[in-house]
């Protein structure tokens, strides 16, 4: 029986999930989570053998969650799901220590079969992006800017291009608006920009934010 720890904080997409598994004779919903330090007290104290992660929760987010549960308990795999199309964020979340990435508009077959794949210790990806992967291997080796950035200066970037303050952006990550404004001028370095509308800018044309 595959143990699963279903974590997101919206009560809805919880139950969706539940019902979902329900149909399965292989799997069990064993613990339930909707914030990031649940997400971590619960894998700390209980076994599970897959974590359905949602990359936004209240709080650390998803990304920083995942990597205290794979510091952790590094043989626990964890499904990563969110509402940001796959271009965003599967490749991080990846070489950040997933085993998958699940967008929440995917069919519930597409769920149950990643689920299975990633408890036998292998890496999901939809065979559409893993088709965009191979063609970018293919025909580009050189990195766009973005992909330059780190797990944090990725999501501030995306945050300034959403119209967010540094405050704003301080309070919703946790963190000092002075270090929240050292990541502005990392990203805008390395990004080799001068302000915000330059960034904003990029990161429209590249579909980076909704």
């Amino acid at each position: 029986m595959i143990k699963i720890l279903i974590a997101d904080d919206h009560p809805i997409v919880r139950e969706g999930i539940k019902q979902i598994l329900a149909e399965t004779d292989d799997m069990v919903v064993a613990g339930e989570a909707a914030t990031s330090q649940e997400v971590l007290n619960k894998v700390l104290k209980e076994d599970f053998d897959v974590v359905l992660l949602d990359i936004s929760m209240p709080g650390r987010s998803g990304l920083d969650v995942l990597k205290e549960i794979k510091f952790a308990k590094p043989k626990i795999q964890v499904l990563m799901l969110s509402i940001h199309p796959e271009e965003h964020y599967a490749e991080r979340v990846i070489k950040a220590g997933a085993s998958g990435y699940l967008t929440k508009e995917s069919a519930p077959d597409e769920l149950i079969g990643a689920i299975r794949k990633v408890s036998q210790g292998r890496k999901y990806i939809s065979p559409s992006f893993a088709e965009k992967l191979a063609s970018r291997l293919d025909t580009d080796t050189d990195k766009l800017p973005h992909e330059r950035l780190s797990d944090r200066e990725y999501q501030v970037m995306r945050m300034i291009a959403s119209g967010k303050t540094v405050k704003e952006i301080a309070e919703e990550m946790a963190l000092s608006i002075k270090t929240i404004s050292t990541y502005r001028s990392r990203v805008l370095q390395k990004m080799g920009m001068k302000n915000n509308a330059e960034l904003t800018y990029y990161v429209i044309k590249h579909n980076l934010v909704e």
